[in-house]
This record gives C-alpha cells, sequence and structure tokens, in this order.
C-alpha cells in the first residue's frame, strides 16, 4: 500500500470530533509513510485532512473538477493537484491514484464515492480495502442499516464484510494493511432466485 484515498466533507460539520478525526487521519497517514489521495479543497474536512498531512511531512495529492476549482477553493500547497473535466474522471483518477479508500463524515458526495469504490471491490474491479472511519459513531446508523439490507437479502455477508469500519484512525491504517478480500461469488446461484 502506497497511497489512501480519502473521501470527506467541504464542510468541517458541527461536532469538533470531526475536525479532530480528519487531523488526526491525515497525520496517521503521513506517519505511516503513506501518500494522501483526495478531493483538492482547502477547506472543511478536506482542507483538514490535507493540511495535517502535509504538516506531517506527507505526500499529499489533490483531485479536483475543473467546475468546483473555485467553489471547493482548491488547495495551493499540494503536493500535487490534478485538474479534471468532471466528476466522473476526478472519481477515476482517485480510484488509480490510491490503493484504498476512507471515509471521514461527509454529505452525499461522501457517500456516492465510498459506495462506487465499494460496489467496485464488490464486482472485483479492486481487491483495495475500502472503509469508513467512524467518528464519534456518525456512521453507525449507516452501519445498522447495512447490517439490516443483509438480513433482507439484498446484500451478501461476505459483500458486507468488503467494508471495513473503525472509530481509531491507526487502527483502521493497520486493518486496510492487513486487508485480504474475502472470496464472495458475486453472482446469485439460480437455486436461490
Amino acid at each position: 500500500m502506497k497511497r489512501i484515498c480519502v473521501f470527506c466533507g467541504s464542510s468541517p460539520g458541527f461536532d469538533p470530533a470531526y475536525a479532530e478525526a480528519a487531523g488526526a487521519l491525515g497525520t496517521a497517514i503521513a506517519a505511516a509513510r503513506l501518500g494522501l489521495v483526495y478531493g483538492g479543497a482547502s477547506v472543511g474536512l478536506m482542507g483538514i485532512v490535507a493540511d495535517a498531512a502535509l504538516a506531517a511531512g506527507g505526500e499529499v495529492i489533490g483531485v479536483l473538477p475543473r467546475a468546483l476549482k473555485d467553489r471547493e477553493l482548491a488547495h495551493h500547497g499540494l503536493s500535487e493537484l490534478h485538474i479534471t473535466t468532471s466528476m466522473h474522471e476526478r472519481k477515476a483518477k482517485m480510484a488509480d491514484l490510491a490503493d484504498g479508500f476512507v471515509a471521514l463524515p461527509g454529505g452525499i458526495g461522501t457517500f456516492e464515492e465510498l459506495f462506487e469504490v465499494w460496489t467496485w471491490g464488490q464486482l472485483g474491479d479492486h481487491a483495495k480495502p475500502v472503509a469508513l472511519l467512524d467518528v464519534a459513531g456518525f456512521y453507525r446508523p449507516l452501519l445498522g442499516f447495512l447490517d439490516s439490507v443483509v438480513a433482507a437479502g439484498f446484500l451478501r455477508a461476505g459483500h458486507r464484510e468488503l467494508l471495513i469500519d473503525e472509530n481509531d484512525s491507526t487502527r483502521l491504517i493497520a486493518r486496510m494493511r492487513d486487508y485480504r478480500p474475502p472470496m464472495v461469488t458475486k453472482w446469485i446461484d439460480p437455486s436461490e432466485r
């Protein structure tokens, strides 16, 4: 593992624990001698995670669509900043640059990015770890919902296990480094229909 992609909000959120966790994650990524790939902004949790990794001497690569360059306030102190033509190109570039993915708290953009890379893992398009950093219980309702999706028969338990959840940055990075994807058949056996 060389780089971790972090999905997170362009807002800091209301609970100071979110900003604290973003800073701790950026510092932990740099301390683990890993690079950070993220959305390229200087604001919100995005700016906090990037600034912390940079302050700890880490490599930080931002990927930002041209249309959001001014609205999300591009970070100008990064190791590299890639400007893309679309959100689709942004996500593909981030995925290509990263060896694993972590979602901090965020909004619908964060959720969409998380679910897309998790789906790619389910389909076998990659074998990279996908994780949630559950800050102050932010993701507990989502994790409960996902468990109910398994119980309802719409998600296999093995596919649920593709998503790592942890509440400590250092433990999360260790789990990502040790990650081995479970061997789960994607397609439903005809006898299960």
